[in-house]
């Protein structure tokens, strides 16, 4: 059935390394919020028309071969020296019949965005022209850091999917959400806003 699908993934899911550094991180930042510690996710979304099916999503770059893993954007991680290396670049990809790695860990999903076709595939046009901001800064100064959540909410915001709530699962956060409203924005007054956001992510 061609629609839009959003998929909450935990952070580190498949990577211990990555998962102890989320909890430092957010350990940290609830200390710094007076607040208690959340579960932290990162998203990604599938994508279908008549044709086929696409996975789009932030990932780091594993090596050659972009173009067969439908490679629209690339961008720098921390730095926009570092991302000179390869181990420092991050990819925006609408990967035709692709996978999500860690599908089998998402949390509270998929979550149907539309079934309307014509939304999913200006959803696929616009993954062409994904910002592209140094990963994990905040260089657009929307007072959060650009991440994959910061590219699922442009894209969202950008193409005006509504429909259902948008909510983190129980008990979760998605650091970045509101750097992608806030971003999707700033484009015009044309922009559809979801209905609703995570509560910790409505744009100021």
């Amino acid at each position: 059935m061609p629609g839009v699908d959003l998929y909450w993934l935990p952070l580190g899911a498949g990577g211990r390394s990555v998962r102890l550094n989320g909890r430092v991180f957010e350990a940290v930042a609830a200390r710094l919020d007076r607040r208690s510690p959340c579960d932290l996710y990162h998203s990604a979304l599938v994508a279908r028309v008549r044709e086929a099916s696409f996975v789009i999503e932030m990932a780091p770059v594993p090596g050659p071969g972009g173009a067969a893993r439908g490679v629209t954007v690339e961008g720098a991680v921390g730095s926009r020296w570092a991302g000179r290396l390869r181990i420092f670049r991050y990819e925006v990809r609408c990967w035709r019949d692709g996978v999500i790695p860690d599908l089998a860990e998402a949390v509270e999903s998929p979550h149907r965005l539309t079934v309307d076709e014509d939304l999913a595939r200006h959803l696929l046009e616009l993954t062409e022209q994904v910002p592209a901001p140094v990963w994990g800064r905040d260089e657009l100064g929307t007072g959060e850091m650009w991440n994959s959540n910061s590219v699922t909410a442009w894209l969202i915001a950008r193409s005006g999917l509504l429909g259902e709530s948008i909510r983190v699962p129980r008990g979760g956060r998605a650091p970045g959400w509101q750097a992608g409203l806030a971003v999707a924005a700033r484009s015009g007054p044309g922009v559809v806003l979801p209905a609703h956001v995570p509560p910790e992510a409505h744009p100021a």
